[in-house]
């Protein structure tokens, strides 16, 4: 078998085979036991190192036992080496597994029963079948105890979890990547940054129709509370998205400007409000009302009406 295989196929066979098993005894969740427990790594490696030590000295005895040798028993002994090893190892392993008799004995397993001249044999079942058998049988006691009894964690748990992370780290990647903002998810920005970087977008594009002071010119009035099409956040994110009343209205500006830059601008139009413009336009639209705010306000005020009633 060494004549056969490699001594490096070998070591690094065994090595994986070792590999396998410390994974799978481990079993150390989403990484790898080899990473989580470095200690394992260095083990392993001292382990293959001692293989390949192992068989670099058995290689060497070898050689200087072939060197003290003549001619004739150096043949005589290679020759026994490889009839020796020549793939009886698989022979003797599959005889095994098998489990059958040999032919010489196969007389003493023969049945009475006799077709056309067929006889049958009383085999025993396979050791590979048996052994297989026995081992699903443990299995199912494992899985029976471990899912039903112990209520284990199974493959919906494990997905449920995995999609609960997963949410979770949407969601942090939603506060890091402010260019997935849209209608739905806009928000006023408050950060100096991105009033400032709504300023630039507002001088560069929006001058000529509000004013530099949001008083208004072509478009309307920014600074007062009247709205066409709506006073809050995403109200205005989707006014300057997709652009105001079709044909009369501001155009949409999604093409020359990123979600983000929307929102930024959006933002800062909204810090218009309540100044006091150089030449103010006459109000437009209708008189806006936060709806939540006053919401807010009405609840507010209906408790303390209660408890002024009460006292």
């Amino acid at each position: 078998m060494r004549k056969l295989i490699p001594s490096w196929i070998r070591v690094i066979v065994i090595f994986f085979i070792i590999f396998g098993l410390t994974e799978f005894i481990i079993d150390s969740g989403e990484k790898p036991a080899f990473i989580e427990y470095p200690v394992v790594s260095l083990f392993l490696l001292l382990v293959m190192l001692i293989l390949i030590a192992i068989e670099a000295i058995i290689g060497a005895l070898e050689n200087v036992m072939l060197l003290k040798l003549d001619e004739e028993a150096k043949a005589r002994f290679l020759a026994e080496k490889e009839t020796k090893y020549k793939f009886t190892w698989i022979k003797n392993i599959y005889k095994k597994l098998a489990g059958g008799k040999p032919i010489e004995e196969e007389a003493e397993i023969i049945l009475d029963h006799n077709y056309d001249g067929i006889k049958e044999l009383d085999n025993n079942l396979p050791p590979w079948w048996i052994w297989g058998f026995y081992a699903s049988i443990v299995f199912a006691a494992i899985y029976l105890i471990r899912f039903h009894v112990f209520n284990g964690e199974n493959q919906y748990d494990e997905l449920e979890t995995e999609l609960a992370d997963a949410k979770i780290a949407i969601e942090a990647y939603k506060k890091t990547a402010k260019n997935l903002v849209d209608v739905n998810t806009v928000t006023v920005l408050t950060d100096a940054s991105d009033l400032s970087a709504g300023k630039t977008v507002f001088e560069t594009n929006c001058i000529p129709c509000h004013m530099s002071d949001g008083g208004g010119g072509i478009g309307p009035n920014l600074t007062d509370k009247h709205w066409i099409l709506g006073g809050d956040i995403k109200s205005v994110f989707k006014t300057i998205s997709q652009g105001g009343r079709s044909g009369k209205g501001m155009i949409s500006w999604k093409q020359q400007l990123k979600p983000l830059e929307i929102a930024q601008v959006a933002s800062y139009v909204l810090t218009f409000q309540g100044t006091t413009p150089a030449n103010p336009k006459e109000p437009q639209g209708n008189l806006w009302v936060d709806e939540s705010t006053q919401q807010t306000t009405e609840t507010n005020t209906t408790q303390i009406d209660s408890i002024t009633t009460t006292n």
